[in-house]
């Protein structure tokens, strides 16, 4: 049995039986509105985007800090995009952070400043998808509309003892269970299951209110459902950094927006060719990013980091500016930051590492003086 072959007729049971489960025990999440009570669509769309590949308990700190410095839609609107990558640094996943931005200033231009509650209005926006707008289309404005997710994914395998079920099946049956009373609660209550109960290798099935619905419970497959999917090999990138230092003040620039890490600033850098040294790879990314020449001197230290799709390692490298002017020819702005001033700008979790063995290197080469 597929997803989409689970029959129509117990899906009004298992409707009522989720939301009766879910009035009784929905966590206590700061982006949740109290029962009886309007969502705001400007906060439920902020945690959706906020959520998407981060954890609950990673994301509650960056809501609440979020909320303190832009306060309302307008507020975001009107920020610059340093300021709101600042905000966000080391949530990760910086795209969100910058459609989150365009497309609130597209509200704020072309809808009055409201979240548009039409689903064909709010999927027109920059970077929501299927997901998002079946969230806030549903949790803010009650809509019928149908989302799914990671949880939403393993919960409906295990309920139709799927062991891959296919997109398409996974949508049609977040489309049946739409339709009827509150379905932005059940939704959240499907993942809400899926986040607490029917979780991971070890589903609590005694504590699932909807198990006399789950062929896998009934077989005994739940621990097997979905089935892994194989890990693809992670490509590796060995990356040069030059960490060029004029006059006690460290060279920045910034990425460009269509580059990963876009709108971040960052130290100059470059993937290493092969067979070509560190101190080689520094010089270049110096002379081919900003025009500059530089001599690479003492490693500072290698930071690794894993991005989705690649692993990464950064060996950092003292460089000494030798001649010209920083001209930003493959970066969107550059600019001279003292040591003091680095936790103004916006910098990825890596470049952070990088600015602090920095720190520790100048420290340790002064105290050898």
């Amino acid at each position: 049995m597929t997803a989409a072959s689970l029959p129509a007729g117990e899906i009004p049971a298992l409707r009522e039986k989720l939301l009766a489960w879910y009035d009784a025990h929905r966590r206590d999440l700061p982006w949740r509105a109290p029962p009886d009570t309007e969502p705001d669509p400007y906060r439920v769309w902020l945690s959706e985007v906020m959520l998407q590949q981060t954890r609950v308990e990673t994301v509650k700190p960056y809501f609440h800090r979020w909320l303190e410095r832009f306060p309302t839609l307008q507020a975001l609107a009107d920020a610059p995009l340093d300021d709101v990558l600042k905000a966000w640094e080391g949530l990760g996943y910086y795209s969100r952070a910058r459609n989150f931005h365009r497309a609130v200033r597209e509200v704020a231009e072309h809808h009055d400043g409201r979240v548009p509650g039409d689903p064909a209005a709010f999927r027109a926006l920059p970077g929501v998808g299927r997901y998002t707008a079946g969230a806030v289309m549903s949790i803010a404005f009650g809509r019928e509309e149908a989302l799914v997710d990671g949880n939403v994914r393993r919960v409906f395998a295990r309920w139709t003892d799927d062991p891959a079920p296919a997109e398409p099946a996974l949508w049609s049956l977040a489309e049946a269970l739409a339709p009827g009373a509150r379905p932005g609660d059940v939704n959240q209550g499907v993942m809400e299951l899926g986040a607490t109960v029917c979780i991971p290798r070890t589903p609590l099935c005694g504590d699932c209110p909807v198990r006399a619905h789950c062929r896998a419970f009934q077989r005994g497959t739940q621990a097997e459902r979905p089935a892994p999917r194989k890990a693809r090999p992670t490509p590796h990138e060995d990356t040069a950094v030059a960490v060029i230092e004029r006059d006690g003040l460290l060279l920045l620039v910034r990425r460009p927006l269509d580059a990963r890490l876009g709108g971040m600033w960052a130290f100059p850098a470059e993937v290493r060719r092969p067979a070509e040294s560190v101190a080689a790879g520094a010089e270049r990314a110096a002379r081919d990013g900003l025009e500059l020449e530089v001599c690479a001197g003492a490693p500072i230290g290698t930071v690794q980091h894993a991005f989705t799709h690649v692993r990464a390692s950064y060996h950092a490298v003292r460089c000494t500016l030798l001649s010209g002017e920083p001209r930003p020819l493959r970066y969107d702005a550059w600019a001279w930051a003292s040591p003091a001033d680095l936790d103004s700008y916006a910098l990825p979790v890596a470049q952070r590492r990088i600015a602090g063995l920095t720190a520790g290197s100048h420290r340790d080469t002064e105290a050898q003086r």
